[in-house]
This record gives structure tokens, C-alpha cells and sequence, in this order.
């Protein structure tokens, strides 16, 4: 616990509740323990990645629970026909950071990662029906009995996820502001820039900065490389490659997260080794040539070869397994964005990938008021 500061909140929202019982409330909740899991990069910045899909399906249940009545009576529970998917899915959209969630999490996610923490309980967080489209909280895991006292968890664990986030807003705000700092002067502060986004290029970074930052990067790389371009050979005309993004990071998009023009090359940006999400991607773009942007320091071939050898552990068909890895078209990992980066900053740009990574900073984090507000007078 030493080591994560959220701790301290959590147990300061359980005290609040509970008094003295704080402590072993925490102890015998296995729910209070996975929250505490999801919840450890709240005070490491920006830079570590954020979790939400999974809190946010236990917050809404919890929020239905708690706007029907069952904190004063648990009892009728058990009854209840259960929370509309629908409003649960429209309400966790509407929380910070929530925007582009999907499904996932409600109906399956958050029960098999519960199940990796506690493999042994035989109990998930959440219920559901698949007809009736209806869920409920796994009330067996939000009541307790110590020291003879009926203990709730609903309205504090909803605390301590409201805690979470205010955290997570925060630190995305100090990084925000960071970069309209590093916009002062901005010309004399190139090689300050250079090293800010080199440290947005590292494992342990949010997976939206890191897609932010590749973008930026490879973006500003491609400018002022060509192809020639046409329906004829003698009627070829030079075209600049412009690379673009497709929309919000971590959206569901079907595997493209930019594309670059006139060539229509794909890119997606990913964190895992999975070999299933990369194959997924490629199936869901029909075996079109994909470009991986991979948040690793693993070289191209190490990463060609674990997809490979995981893949033979699932099927057997090798020929099959070599046709989606030959639609990999390259694999830029972090050491090649750094150098990319060096491209960038030797050809004048370097202040321009900020500007860039600014401008989608606003989009994603919801940073529409006026640049002024962050000086570095403040």
C-alpha cells in the first residue's frame, strides 16, 4: 500500500463510511480489492494508463442500485427486474473519459478480469440476462455482515471510483498544461520539446498520448515525402503523403487509426502481444495490409515471431497463420519512432509536433477553454 498513494483516498472514503471498521471492510471485500487494483495509476500522472471501462460498468449498476432505493432495502433486491442496458450504456458515456465505451465491459469484461483476481471465489460483479437485456449488481459482494453490522458498499465504492477520476482529470490537466508551457517560447525550448515527447514514447505511457504522440510523429515524418500517382504512365502527377487520423483514440473503428493518403495505408495502434487482436484486425480489414504501431521496445522480428508462436499454440493450419502475418505491412515500434522523431526535429518541425499533439489534447481530454489559462507565470 506504501507505494500507491490512491490507497490513502480509498480508505479515507471507507473511514468516512464505516469508522473504525475500515480497515476490515477492506479486508473481506473482494470488490474493494479489484477497485483498488484498477485504481493504482491514479497518482502516476498522465503518463500511466487509465482504467475506466470496467469501473465505469460496475459505477452505472451501482448508480441504478442506489437510484431504485436498495441501499435502504436490500432485501427487495432479489426481486428487482433489473437495469435497462440501454440507459447503463447511454449513462457510462456520459461519465469522464467514458465517450467512446463500448459494450465490453458490461457484458463480459469486467467479470472475466474479476475472475483472474479471484479465481478461487466462484463470484463475478455483475449479473446478467442475455434476453431480457437486463443487469444487476452481484449483491453478494456488496453486502457485508462485521462485527454485527450490515455494511453497503454501493455508495462508497461509487465515492472512491469519483475519487479516481477527479485524480485521472487532474493529472491530465498538469500534462495539458505542460505542453501550453513548453508553447512559450517555443522556440528556444526545441530540444525541451524533443525530450517531452520522447518520454510520451515509453511502455508505461496512456495508450491515448502514445496514439497522440505516434500520430504527431509519424504525421510530420511523412511530410515532404512523394509518390507519383495516376491512371496512366504518362500521366503521373507527384503527390505528397499526408497522413490522417480517423477519429477519437481507442475508438472502434475496425482497425484504422490513421491513413495516409494518396496510397490508403493503414495504421493501428496498439499496446498488446496478443496475437488474436492483431489477427482480429486484419480479418475485419478483409487481410487488407495493415501497419502496426506497437507500444514496445521488442525489435520488429521479436514481435513477429512471439505473434507466430503463440498462434501455433491456438491452431495448427501454419499456412493460414503466415497469410495474416503477411499482411503486416511494417511494425513501428518505439525505437523507430524515436527516430522518426529525430527526422522530424532535424527537419524544423519539432515545434509543430507539439502544436500537433496540443490540438488533439483538446480533443480528447475535453481542453476547449483558452490557451492563457495555462502560463508559466501559474
Amino acid at each position: 500500500m506504501a507505494n500507491d498513494p490512491f490507497i490513502n483516498k480509498l480508505m479515507a472514503v471507507l473511514a468516512d463510511s464505516f469508522g473504525d471498521l475500515a480497515p476490515e471492510v477492506f479486508r473481506k471485500s473482494p470488490l474493494l480489492q479489484y477497485i483498488d487494483k484498477k485504481t493504482k495509476s491514479a497518482n502516476k500522472g498522465s503518463k500511466a494508463r487509465g482504467s475506466f471501462g470496467n469501473l465505469y460498468a460496475i459505477y452505472v449498476i451501482l448508480e441504478d442500485y442506489i437510484k431504485k432505493g436498495f441501499c435502504e432495502h436490500p432485501d427487495s433486491y432479489e426481486t428487482y427486474e433489473g437495469a435497462i442496458f440501454s440507459d447503463i450504456f447511454k449513462r457510462q458515456r456520459q461519465l469522464p473519459f467514458g465517450e467512446k465505451l463500448q459494450n465490453h465491459a458490461l457484458n463480459n469484461r469486467a467479470n472475466d478480469e474479476f475472475r483472474k483476481f479471484f479465481p478461487r471465489l466462484g463470484q463475478v460483479p455483475i449479473k446478467r440476462d442475455l434476453e431480457t437485456k437486463r443487469y444487476w449488481i452481484n449483491d453478494t459482494l456488496l453486502l457485508l455482515k462485521i462485527r454485527d453490522n450490515d455494511i453497503n458498499l454501493a455508495r462508497p465504492v461509487i465515492s472512491i471510483i469519483d475519487e479516481y477520476v477527479k485524480a485521472k482529470q487532474d493529472s491530465f490537466t498538469e500534462f495539458y498544461q505542460q505542453c501550453i508551457n513548453l508553447r512559450v517560447n517555443k522556440g528556444d525550448n526545441e530540444e525541451k520539446i524533443k525530450q517531452f515527447v520522447l518520454n510520451l514514447l515509453a511502455p508505461n505511457i496512456d495508450a491515448r498520448i502514445f496514439e497522440i504522440a505516434s500520430f504527431a510523429i509519424l504525421k510530420w515524418f511523412y511530410v515532404g515525402q512523394t509518390t507519383y500517382f495516376g491512371f496512366s504512365p504518362r500521366k503521373l502527377s507527384r503527390e505528397p503523403l499526408h497522413l490522417y487520423k480517423t477519429g477519437r483514440t481507442n475508438a472502434n473503428d475496425g482497425g484504422i487509426d490513421f491513413v495516409m493518403r494518396p496510397i490508403g495505408r493503414f495504421f493501428q495502434v496498439t499496446e498488446t502481444l496478443d496475437f488474436k487482436k492483431y489477427f482480429l484486425d486484419i480479418e475485419k480489414l478483409e487481410r487488407y495490409p495493415i501497419t502496426f504501431v506497437i507500444k514496445t521496445n521488442l525489435s520488429d522480428k521479436e514481435i513477429v515471431s512471439k505473434l507466430k508462436s503463440d498462434a501455433k499454440g491456438s491452431f495448427e493450419d501454419e499456412k493460414m497463420i503466415e497469410r495474416y502475418i503477411s499482411c503486416i505491412e511494417e511494425i513501428i515500434n518505439i525505437p523507430k519512432l524515436q527516430e522518426c522523431l529525430d527526422d522530424v526535429c532535424e527537419n524544423g518541425f519539432t515545434a509543430t509536433v507539439l502544436e500537433e499533439i496540443i490540438d488533439h489534447c483538446k480533443l480528447e481530454f475535453n481542453f476547449y477553454g483558452d490557451d492563457e489559462e495555462y502560463t508559466e507565470e501559474e
